[in-house]
């Protein structure tokens, strides 16, 4: 079970890695869209955009339906919160370290040197 799901982690950083399938993801969440619908802001060719689409849907990012010939693809968002619960995670460690670094600053910092206030009267 766990190598099931650190393989669909895998296959879902994979996918975000490329930003024309991050633009086509964009796309999916306004709605469903076509193959052809999906390739057209790219200038690449069907067969470039399928290959993109089968990469997004293994990470199982989209699904698929056929009707007749066309294709339309819908946004299925369950595996980003798998990546988001995993990113999670390092949010919250860097949190704490930065938070304890942050700590450690202050108590270094000399004190604010005092102001004379002579000086601050025109």
């Amino acid at each position: 079970m766990i190598e099931l799901h650190a393989t669909r982690l895998d296959q879902v950083f994979h996918a975000l890695a490329d930003p024309t399938r991050r633009a086509m993801l964009a796309s999916l969440r306004e709605g469903e869209r076509s193959v052809g619908e999906l390739a057209a802001p790219h200038r690449i060719s069907l067969a470039a955009a399928s290959k993109h689409i089968k990469t997004l849907e293994r990470a199982g990012l989209l699904k698929r339906t056929i009707a007749g010939r066309t294709h339309r693809c819908a946004l299925d968002p369950a595996p980003l919160a798998d990546a988001d619960a995993w990113l999670r995670r390092y949010s919250a460690f860097w949190s704490e370290r930065l938070d304890a670094l942050d700590a450690l600053l202050r108590a270094d910092a000399p004190p604010p040197a005092p102001t004379d206030s002579a000086n601050d009267i025109p």
